[in-house]
């Protein structure tokens, strides 16, 4: 357990902690990276298989990702040009903690729901 400064947030006493944490909560980076685990996909092979997802914010998490080190993009020389996504060694080494954290999230759903529909003291 880190030495806690109280006038500092846990978070603040480890700075990366919480990027990385914005990272993998977002929810759109989560479904790149998701269906990406299925192997290389075109722009609009992502678009089709994530839903909902609008292409500007396609766009920007896609150079998000890129920019981070977890998706790798490759245009092709040819016509009409061709460019693929991928994840990097590094977004492959997501996949797992994303698995563990969706299988809770599956085994759990039940129990969340429940606390989420129970009435809370304050309501009466």
């Amino acid at each position: 357990m880190p030495d806690v400064n109280p006038n500092r947030s846990i978070l603040d006493a480890q700075p990366y902690l919480r990027q990385t944490l914005e990272l993998v909560s977002d929810k759109w980076a989560t479904s790149v990276i998701y269906v990406l685990t299925f192997g290389t996909k075109r722009y609009s092979d992502l678009q089709n298989d994530i839903g909902g997802v609008s292409q500007r914010m396609l766009t920007r998490t896609l150079r998000n990702l890129q920019q981070d080190g977890l998706v790798q993009r490759t245009v092709y020389d040819e016509q009409p040009p061709r460019v693929e996504y991928a994840l990097t060694p590094l977004g492959q080494s997501l996949v797992d903690p994303l698995r563990g954290l969706c299988q809770w999230a599956i085994a759990n759903f039940d129990a969340v729901e429940a606390a989420r529909n129970k009435p809370s003291e304050s309501d009466d």
